[in-house]
């Protein structure tokens, strides 16, 4: 299952006025592809934001991914995000993930 929303905006937060669109995506996945779903996702590069939500939609864990961490792949930054996400995969059986993805043009 895979459901993208997009929204335009014309103003940046340094106040600059270039265009920029956000991409939601959201999938489901089984709790024991947590992690490795979640790895390959921050490995791509283009993910702002992400949020893990059980399948009745209750938000069990929001990650920002900054650019430091996408592109540096600094592992003690990433330990604690892996015991967090082992835990979730333990508890549930399937979890939402949403993607949000923000390009400029």
């Amino acid at each position: 299952m895979s459901d993208y929303r997009e929204s335009e905006s014309t103003q940046t937060a340094s106040g600059n006025t270039a265009p920029e669109r956000t991409l939601v995506q959201e999938f489901e996945v089984a709790g024991s592809q947590l992690i490795n779903s979640v790895r390959e996702l921050i490995a791509s590069g283009n993910v702002h934001h992400l949020v893990i939500r059980s399948v009745d939609g209750k938000l069990l864990l929001e990650i920002p991914v900054t650019a430091g961490l996408a592109i540096g792949g600094v592992v003690t930054l990433f330990t604690p995000l892996i015991t967090a996400l082992a835990a979730i995969a333990a508890m549930v059986s399937r979890v939402k993930i949403e993607v949000v993805r923000i390009e400029q043009n």
